[in-house]
């Protein structure tokens, strides 16, 4: 995964979509995102918050993560 670009792995490690991962852009400041919102079927959303785990590789600069831990926190409806 190249983070010179600002992407990174979340990996989604609970709730519905447990063991799925997807790419996401980090924050303007080079920060990981707090919270993922993803869209579902029927027009459900699921909400997730970052983990603990971090993973990195390689020794690109400036060191961000390749990959970051997501848990789930919600099912929104609507």
């Amino acid at each position: 995964m190249e983070t010179t670009q600002g992407r990174y792995t979340a990996k989604l490690t609970d709730g519905p979509l447990q063991g799925k991962t997807i790419t996401t852009e980090f924050l303007d400041s080079g920060d990981p995102r707090a919270r993922i919102e993803i869209p579902a079927e029927a027009g459900k959303r699921y909400l997730y918050t970052r983990g603990s785990g971090l993973e990195y590789e390689g020794s690109s600069i400036p060191v961000r993560p390749t990959a970051v831990e997501y848990r789930f926190l919600e099912a929104i409806f609507g």
